[in-house]
C-alpha cells in the first residue's frame, strides 16, 4: 500500500469512527429539544364583558362607535403592569382576546345597545348623527396600589366635526397582583363602570 493510500485510509476510518459516537448523541439529544419545544404553554385567554344596569335619559339619534386611540402599552393584546411610574410590563401568561382597543370598541357598542337609550349604535360606516371617539389614557394593574385602573377620554363628534362635549372617566378596583384570573376581572369590573357612565353621559347629547 503507498503512503498515499495509506493515509486515505486512516482518514476514513476516523471518519466512520466519528459517525458512530456522534449519531447516537443526537439521537439521544432529539426528545430533549422536542420537549423544549413543545413544553410552552399557550397563554390563557380572558375576554371582557358590556356594562349593565342604565339610570339615564334616553336620546333620539344615531351613534357610531370609532375605534379607540391607544398606544403602546395599551395598543395590544397584553394586560399591562404598572410596577413604578416609569416602568410597565406584561402580565406574564395572559391575553386578551384581541387587541385591547377593538374589545373595548365592542364592548362599549354592546353596552350602548344593553342601554337601549339610543335609536341606533354601531361601527363607522352607519348612517350616525354623531361619533363617540375614545382614548385608552390607562387600562392597567397598579402593582404598587394593587388596583386595577381605567381611565378613557370620550369626545362626542358632530356631523361637521365639531366636538359636542369632552370628558374623561376613571375607575379603579382593588386587585392582588398574584392572579392572572383575579386581575382581569378587576380590570373587566373597572371598564364595565366606565362604560356606564360614558352611556349616561353620551345618550341625552344624541
Amino acid at each position: 500500500m503507498g503512503y498515499l493510500a495509506f493515509v486515505r485510509a486512516m482518514i476514513m476510518s476516523l471518519l466512520r469512527l466519528a459517525r458512530r459516537r456522534l449519531f447516537p448523541v443526537l439521537r439521544a439529544g432529539l426528545p430533549f429539544v422536542l420537549l423544549a419545544a413543545c413544553s410552552s404553554a399557550p397563554l390563557a385567554t380572558y375576554d371582557l364583558t358590556p356594562a349593565k344596569g342604565f339610570a339615564a335619559r334616553a336620546g333620539r339619534g344615531q351613534l357610531a362607535v370609532l375605534l379607540p386611540e391607544a398606544t403602546l402599552p395599551a395598543d395590544s393584546d397584553r394586560i399591562v403592569v404598572r410596577t413604578n411610574p416609569q416602568s410597565v410590563a406584561y402580565l406574564s401568561g395572559a391575553q386578551w382576546a384581541d387587541k385591547l382597543p377593538s374589545l373595548i370598541q365592542s364592548r362599549l357598542i354592546e353596552s350602548f345597545q344593553n342601554a337601549h337609550l339610543l335609536r341606533a349604535v354601531g361601527r363607522p360606516g352607519m348612517r350616525a348623527d354623531f361619533s363617540l371617539q375614545t382614548g385608552i389614557r390607562r387600562f392597567e394593574l397598579d402593582s404598587a396600589r394593587s388596583s386595577a385602573i381605567v381611565e378613557i377620554s370620550a369626545q362626542i363628534i358632530g356631523p361637521s366635526g365639531r366636538i359636542v362635549g369632552g370628558r374623561i372617566f376613571a375607575a379603579n378596583v382593588p386587585a392582588p397582583p398574584s392572579d392572572p384570573a383575579v386581575i382581569a376581572s378587576a380590570l373587566d369590573a373597572a371598564l364595565a363602570e366606565v362604560m356606564r357612565e360614558i352611556v349616561i353621559w353620551t345618550a341625552p347629547k344624541i
